[in-house]
């Protein structure tokens, strides 16, 4: 479980396909309090280290699998690609963005970027499958970061990226066409569940 508050910008250092996609990231977190088999927010995607190391850098590796490979970004990931990392929550953090749970639902496509301000402000389009759990004001995590959505038409949703979360981010490199990780809020999926059973 996580917040979708972004703690570091780490760099993917390697990938090689083993079965499945295997990845080695760099991070400034201390990797001598990393278990392996712990779960850290990848641009998004809960996935699981399966190896540490110090040399040349810290960095840890992950596995990942064809389906996750297929319902996210993560197929174009190369080396020197910077991803939003989270380390998974602990009881007692502070609940600072909204519940995310690693699972990504679907893929956004940013149709429009433009300064508004300090701010940044990019249109999303998320899949049609998706686009009734989107709803102004409400949540969403995109490449693991949580969001406020501004306003929605049709498929189409506006979020206002304020300078601090393009530099603690990756956010500030945002560019039309970028396909990004989308996981709608849980709550209102469960909200989507009950009125389709009522």
């Amino acid at each position: 479980m996580f917040t979708g508050i972004v703690t570091d910008i780490g760099t993917v250092l390697q990938t090689e396909q083993q079965g499945d996609l295997r990845a080695r990231i760099g991070t400034s977190y201390d990797v001598g309090r990393i278990d392996i088999g712990a779960s850290i927010a990848c641009d998004g995607v809960c996935l699981t280290v399966v190896a540490l190391g110090t040399q040349p850098q810290n960095w840890f590796d992950v596995q990942i699998s064809a389906e996750t490979v297929s319902k996210t970004n993560l197929a174009g990931w190369a080396p020197g690609k910077r991803v939003n990392l989270e380390r998974a929550l602990k009881v007692g953090d502070e609940l600072g963005g909204h519940i995310v749970s690693g699972h990504v639902d679907g893929l956004a496509e940013v149709v429009a970027v433009r300064p508004e301000g300090g701010s940044v402000r990019v249109t999303f389009r998320a899949p049609e499958a998706l686009a009734k759990f989107i709803a102004p004001k409400g949540s969403v995590a995109l490449n693991g970061t949580s969001l406020t959505v501004n306003e929605v038409e049709g498929c189409d949703f506006g979020i206002n990226f304020i300078p601090h979360t393009q530099v603690a981010t990756t956010w500030g490199e945002v560019a039309v066409g970028d396909r990004v990780n989308l996981e709608i809020d849980t709550m209102a999926r469960y909200v989507a569940r009950l009125r389709e059973w009522g």
